[in-house]
């Protein structure tokens, strides 16, 4: 017996099918998925010294200040792949 989950599933694929990526295409959204995850590694290294030398001088501001841009920053980052990785699906979907 499936369970509600496996059949809504079923119903879903049935309404949209997912759209089957090629090699080239997983292999490009790998591609950017390292690439942000570079990006990101690289701001918090970037940031990590003066959010270490906030806490040393007990600048709790500007501490929360950096803290907030790091996560502004990886949010951004993180959007843009997301973006990036619907466009790639989206060329996938319009050859069907």
């Amino acid at each position: 017996m499936k369970s509600a989950y496996e059949l809504a599933m079923e119903r879903l694929e049935k309404a949209s099918p997912t759209a089957k990526l090629t090699d080239r295409q997983k292999q490009e959204i790998a591609e950017l998925e390292a690439k942000a995850k570079a990006k990101i590694a690289e701001r918090e290294i970037a940031l990590q010294s003066a959010i270490s030398a906030a806490t040393e001088a007990g600048d709790f501001e500007k501490f929360e200040f950096l803290q907030q841009q790091l996560s502004k920053e990886r949010q951004a980052i993180q959007s843009d792949l997301a973006e990036k990785k619907d466009q790639i699906h989206r060329k996938s979907s319009a050859r069907k």
